[in-house]
């Protein structure tokens, strides 16, 4: 009865915990699909960090990180890298979607100079292949099968005490 439920979210489950492994996967197949294209894995790099620019923790803490650099070296420009307001995440003195899109842009530009862009693709969609192979096919862990297992002793557990 509860069959569909538990194919439908065993996937998900997986992709939820293995998060961490899937993404380097998808960098491992990347990267050794790029491994002779040493500007196509700068660019993915490239944009691997824009794309951590998204995350607001993240951007903050670069740009802190990055004002504290450059202030023991000109405290001058330190002073004008600083946001003008905190409603806003900026990164460098610039707003945060700035430095997304120049990223995006470069890295576009180092992949499309470097190699084929269907070669990434290719890559890409291997790597995205393997993953959800993972993990649809992975059993639930032993984690998983211990929550399912008290859920049900609980149902059965109301029915005995409703009786």
């Amino acid at each position: 009865m509860d069959e569909p439920y538990q194919m439908k979210s065993g996937p998900q489950c997986n992709l939820y915990n293995y998060r961490t492994n899937y993404f380097f996967m998808l960098i491992l197949v990347l990267g050794l699909a790029l491994i002779t294209r040493p500007l196509a894995i700068i660019g993915a790099a490239l944009t691997a960090l824009s794309l951590a620019f998204l995350n607001d923790s993240f951007a903050a803490t670069f740009n802190e990180k990055a004002i504290r650099i450059i202030r023991q070296f000109s405290p001058h420009l330190s002073a004008k890298m600083r946001p003008p307001h905190m409603k806003t995440v900026y990164v460098c003195g610039q707003q945060r979607l700035v430095f997304v899109l120049l990223g995006l842009t470069a890295s576009f530009v180092l992949w499309f100079t470097s190699c084929d862009l269907l070669w990434i693709l290719y890559a890409f969609t291997t790597a995205l292949l393997i993953i959800m192979l993972h993990a649809s096919m992975r059993t639930p862990n032993l984690k998983a099968r211990l929550n399912t297992f008290r859920e049900e002793f609980r149902a059965v557990w109301r029915n005995y005490t409703e009786l």
